[in-house]
């Protein structure tokens, strides 16, 4: 038996799940973005993206039956796991120094805009992936929809001698 009320059950409210988690997020990261400031409320999403990294790359790893993901494979898992959460990254180029991804569809499609601290659970998320497989990894936010670029560009660099004057976050294998 449905608790619905058929006065309102057929109005067009555009509420469900999904729209309802992402407002919820987006007003978490602005209500601390405007109390403790941007860096504050990245750090605060950063220890989030970091959990569900170290989740995600558990999850990776046991479907595929490795103790350890290889680059090809990181770069395959961090284009994936943004398709399974309706993101649309794709690899534009990889090598042995780094990892460059594109993105035309941020899986919080619009509550991100004006939210930049939300993009620390990218950077997070696909920076203990690496790091955790591949010993060291520094993610560079280069472009972000939430900053009103038409799309993202992150780049993951995977050598510690290569980025130190490069911007973004370490990551290093615990």
């Amino acid at each position: 038996m449905s608790n619905a009320d058929p006065a309102l059950a057929d109005l067009s409210v555009p509420l469900e799940r999904d729209v309802f988690l992402r407002t919820l997020i987006r007003e978490l990261s602005g209500t601390l973005q405007d109390v403790v400031g941007l860096d504050e409320a990245s750090g605060f999403i950063s220890v989030v993206g970091q959990r569900v990294g170290e989740q995600i790359n558990r999850d990776y790893r046991a479907a595929l039956e490795v103790s350890s993901l290889s680059r090809e494979q990181v770069a395959r898992v961090l284009v994936d796991l943004k398709r399974r959460i309706q993101g649309n990254f794709r690899i534009v180029s990889e090598d042995v120094d780094r990892i460059v991804l594109a993105n035309t569809a941020c899986p919080f499609a619009e509550k991100v805009l004006g939210r930049p601290s939300m993009c620390m659970m990218t950077s997070n998320v696909f920076g203990v992936i690496a790091a955790e497989n591949l010993g060291y990894a520094k993610v560079e936010l280069q472009k972000t929809i939430a900053q009103g670029d038409a799309e993202c560009r992150v780049v993951v660099h995977l050598r510690m001698d290569n980025t130190p004057d490069v911007p973004g976050r370490e990551y290093f294998q615990t």
